[in-house]
C-alpha cells in the first residue's frame, strides 16, 4: 500500500508562484513513476508532469511546459511540483498519484492522495 500526501496549495495572485509537495510512504518506490495531475470544477482530471522515481526522467503537459518543474528528493520520499508564472486557467486541485508505469494516463494511476486546492485570481 501506498500514501500520499500532498501540501502546498493556496490563494495566489496571477504571475505568481507556488510549490506544492507530495509526501510518500508505504512502499519502496524505486520503480515508480509519481505523477501531478489536476481537476478543475466541472472538467476531467487531466495530466500536469510526471517523473520516473529512479532516474528522475522529466515529463510535461504542453500547458505546464516552460513554466512547472517536477522534482523528487529520494532521502525524504517527497516530489514537488514547481509551478512559476501561474494563471488563473491554472485553478484546480492538484493531485498527486504514483504508477508502475510511465504514463501519463489517469486510468494507470494505482495510488492517489487527497488533493490540494490552488487557486490563481487575475
Amino acid at each position: 500500500q501506498v500514501q500520499l500526501v500532498e501540501s502546498g496549495g493556496g490563494l495566489v495572485q496571477a504571475g505568481g508562484s507556488l510549490r506544492l509537495s507530495c509526501a510518500a510512504s508505504g512502499r519502496t518506490f524505486s520503480r515508480y513513476s509519481m505523477g501531478w495531475f489536476r481537476q478543475a470544477p466541472g472538467k476531467e482530471r487531466q495530466f500536469v508532469a510526471g517523473i520516473l522515481w529512479s532516474g528522475g526522467t522529466t515529463y510535461y503537459a504542453d500547458s505546464a511546459k516552460g513554466r512547472f518543474t517536477i522534482s523528487r528528493d529520494k532521502a525524504k520520499n517527497t516530489v514537488y511540483l514547481q509551478m512559476n508564472s501561474l494563471k488563473p486557467e491554472d485553478t484546480a486541485v492538484y493531485y498527486c498519484a504514483a504508477s508502475d508505469i510511465l504514463t501519463t494516463r489517469v486510468s494507470e494511476y494505482d495510488y492517489w492522495g487527497q488533493g490540494t486546492q490552488v487557486t490563481v485570481s487575475s
